[in-house]
C-alpha cells in the first residue's frame, strides 16, 4: 500500500491517527499555519507526485476555517500533481441545508459540495449524510459509510430484551427501523413540531414503549434540544430508562447542561467530531470510535474493491 499517502487537517487529528494506526502507515507531513489576519497557509513536506492522496478533515465547528482549511489541502495536492485526491470527511458540515425550505435560501450542501469538486476532489468518503440524496449534489464518486456496525454491537452487548429503537422525528424512521429490524427489538416515533431552528417541541410518542429500554437513534445531536424533549417525552410513556446514541456529536450551545439534565443514562456518539472538554467530562456521553470503518474503506478505494461490502 505504498501507493497512497494519508494526511490531516487540523479538525479531527486524533481520529486521523488511529486510521493511519489501522493501516499501519505513517501519517503523511504537512503544515498548517496561519498568518496573523487568520489566512490559512499550507505546506506538504514531501513528495505527492503519482501518488493516490487521502486528506481526513471534519467540517465540524469552526465549520468555516475547517472547511476553507480542506479545500486548501486539496489545492495543494492537485498542484503537487497527485494521481488522486480523496477528501474523507467523516462529518459533512452544511449537510443539514440539502434543500429549500423557504423562498429565499441557498442550498449550502449542494454548494460545499461544489466547492469541494472545483478544489479537485476526485472523491469523497464520508459518513452518514444527514440526508442521502447529498450524495447526488457531486459530479464525482460519493462512498457514504455508517456507523451503524459500531453502534449496533454497542447496543448488542449492552442491552438485551424488552428493547425499543426511537426515531425522534419523521424524517429518521428509515434508520430507526433498520437498526430495530438488525436488534430484533420494537419501534417507536416521536411526532416532533419545530417551531425555530435548533427549537423542537416532542409531542407524542408514536409506538408501545412503556417499561421497555429505549434508545433514541439520529444521525447528529446539535443543541440536544430535540434529543432531551423526545427522552423526556418517552419517559412520560413510562419507559424503563433511556438512552440516546447519534453518529456526529456536535454538541454545541447548550447541549451538554441539556444532556446532564435531561432523563437520559447515556448518549452514545462516534469520533466522526473530537469532542470538546465539557462533553468529555460528561459521565453520560460514550464515545465509539469508527477508525477501523474508514481505515478499510480506504484500503478497498485505494485497491478498487466494493465499500457497500462493509455493510451486508
Amino acid at each position: 500500500m505504498s501507493g497512497f499517502i494519508v494526511f490531516s487537517g487540523n479538525s479531527n487529528q486524533p481520529l486521523t491517527k488511529k486510521i493511519c494506526d489501522y493501516l499501519n502507515i505513517p501519517l503523511g507531513g504537512g503544515m498548517v499555519k496561519r498568518f496573523s489576519d487568520g489566512e490559512i497557509q499550507i505546506e506538504i513536506v514531501e513528495n505527492v507526485r503519482a501518488k493516490d492522496v487521502f486528506v481526513v478533515q471534519s467540517t465540524c465547528s469552526p465549520v468555516n476555517d475547517n472547511l476553507v482549511e480542506l479545500l486548501l489541502l486539496i489545492d495543494t495536492f492537485k498542484r503537487a500533481s497527485a494521481t488522486s485526491i480523496t477528501a474523507v470527511i467523516p462529518y459533512y458540515g452544511y449537510s443539514r441545508q440539502d434543500k429549500k425550505v423557504a423562498p429565499r435560501v441557498p442550498i449550502s450542501a449542494k454548494l460545499v459540495a461544489d466547492l469541494l469538486t472545483t478544489a479537485g476532489a476526485t472523491r469523497i468518503i464520508t459518513m452518514d449524510l444527514h440526508a442521502g440524496q447529498i450524495q447526488g449534489f457531486f459530479n464525482i464518486p460519493v462512498d457514504n459509510l455508517f456507523a451503524a456496525p459500531v453502534i449496533i454491537d454497542h447496543i448488542k452487548t449492552h442491552f438485551n430484551d424488552d428493547l425499543v429503537i426511537v426515531s425522534p422525528d419523521a424524517g429518521g424512521v428509515e434508520r430507526a427501523r433498520a437498526f430495530a429490524k438488525r436488534l430484533n427489538a420494537g419501534l417507536a416515533i416521536v411526532d416532533k413540531r419545530r417551531e425555530a431552528p435548533n427549537k423542537a417541541k416532542a409531542m407524542a410518542i408514536i409506538g408501545d414503549v412503556t417499561e421497555k429500554v429505549v434508545v433514541i437513534l439520529d444521525d447528529m445531536v446539535d443543541t440536544a434540544g430535540t434529543l432531551v424533549e423526545a427522552a423526556s417525552a418517552i419517559m412520560k410513556n413510562g419507559a424503563k430508562e433511556v438512552h440516546a446514541s447519534c453518529a456526529h456529536a456536535v454538541l454545541s450551545g447548550p447541549a451538554i447542561k441539556r444532556i446532564e439534565d435531561s432523563p437520559l443514562n447515556t448518549v452514545v456518539v462516534t469520533d466522526t467530531i473530537p469532542l470538546k472538554n465539557n462533553a468529555q467530562e460528561s459521565g453520560k456521553i460514550k464515545v465509539l470510535s469508527i477508525a477501523s470503518l474508514f481505515g478499510e474503506a480506504i484500503i478497498r478505494s485505494y485497491r478498487g474493491d466494493s465499500v457497500a461490502s462493509l455493510f451486508v
